[in-house]
């Protein structure tokens, strides 16, 4: 048995042998996690430069645009007992209360009030049906101002109308027509979805990722139920072919809340035929930055104008889209 002055001297022998050092030790055990957080910031900040905006201007628009929803979110479930409807839009299933536009005049006034030179492009601005939707994208998308605001006001306005806690805001900012924020704000939960464009997706300031399941039998899809006729004949041709292959579908009324839950692995993946740009662009970018994907159902990368969206987990997308493809959903 070592006496302790011998065990000493045996441990300065190695080390003067070795070179090793408690340090070397320690980074023998963190070697895989620190390579790992090396690249992802490295990944980071080379999407990050794809854009000329500081994480310091970003961090300024993202901590507007959280405290926009948070106010129209308080909205929200200050009448979580439903609201009456004031109109229908495009159809008798496409709902409006007068909280709507409450909601977004309290977002535009956050907004503008923080960037006066900043544009603007909320729902309730809009003339229903999807070609008046596309057309108010697109003339934004040529003005001359770098910034748009896209936001819906009530995600899920038919889950309030009916008092059913699953609608919320959703905030995107675009800059030279790529969207570098995006916020969506479950009030119900007091669940607060961020992103910027190269530095990752969180909830309630905790990093998130897309879940893990690796098969489609092992996938947990959403979709919607679309107002529109030919929509909603694609959704009816969609559920078919997917729900025997898929461990469960689920319709939950709110585009925003299905993509932030892809985004944290609630959900493996969300589909539908036809969505404007204030539904998804905060939910995209969230979900990407989650380390998902985000594309049109032909798999091409995501832009603003597209309509007919597939976020997943990545590791799922190809069979998903290779089932709708083939039933005809395209």
């Amino acid at each position: 048995m070592l006496r302790p002055y011998s065990a000493l001297i045996l441990i300065t022998l190695l080390i003067s042998a070795t070179g090793f050092t408690p340090s070397s030790l320690k980074y023998s055990f963190s070697a895989s996690t620190h390579q790992m957080t090396s690249t992802s910031s490295t990944t980071n900040r080379a999407r990050a430069s794809d854009i000329d905006l500081t994480e310091t201007e970003l961090k300024s628009i993202l901590s507007v645009a959280a405290s926009a929803a948070k106010k129209a979110g308080e909205i929200i479930v200050s009448n979580s007992g439903g609201a009456d409807i004031t109109k229908t839009k495009a159809n008798p299933r496409d709902l409006l209360t007068l909280i709507d536009p409450l909601c977004e005049e309290t977002i535009k006034e956050t907004v503008l009030s923080a960037f006066p030179t900043h544009d603007f492009l909320g729902e309730e601005d809009v003339p229903p049906g999807k070609e008046a939707s596309a057309a108010a994208l697109d003339a934004k998308l040529k003005s001359n101002k770098d910034f748009l605001w896209i936001v819906d006001p009530i995600d899920g306005t038919s889950n309030f109308v009916h008092g059913m806690p699953l609608c919320m805001p959703s905030i995107a900012v675009a800059y030279k027509g790529s969207v570098v924020v995006g916020v969506i704000y479950d009030p119900h939960r007091d669940e607060l979805f961020t992103a910027m464009k190269g530095f990752g997706a969180e909830m309630n300031g905790e990093s998130i990722s897309v879940g893990k399941q690796e098969g489609i039998s092992d996938a947990i899809v959403a979709m919607g139920s679309p107002p529109g006729e030919e929509s909603l004949n694609m959704s009816l041709l969609g559920i078919k072919s997917l729900m025997p292959k898929v461990r469960t579908i689920r319709m939950l009324g709110s585009a925003a809340l299905q993509l932030a839950w892809v985004a944290n692995g609630r959900l493996t993946c969300y589909w539908e035929y036809d969505l404007s740009s204030w539904d998804i662009a905060a939910g995209a970018l969230i979900v990407k930055e989650a380390g998902g994907r985000f594309t049109d159902l032909e798999d091409n990368d995501f832009n603003l104008k597209n309509r007919k969206i597939c976020a997943s987990n990545g590791l799922v997308h190809k069979e998903i889209l290779d089932v709708l493809n083939e039933a005809g959903v395209v």
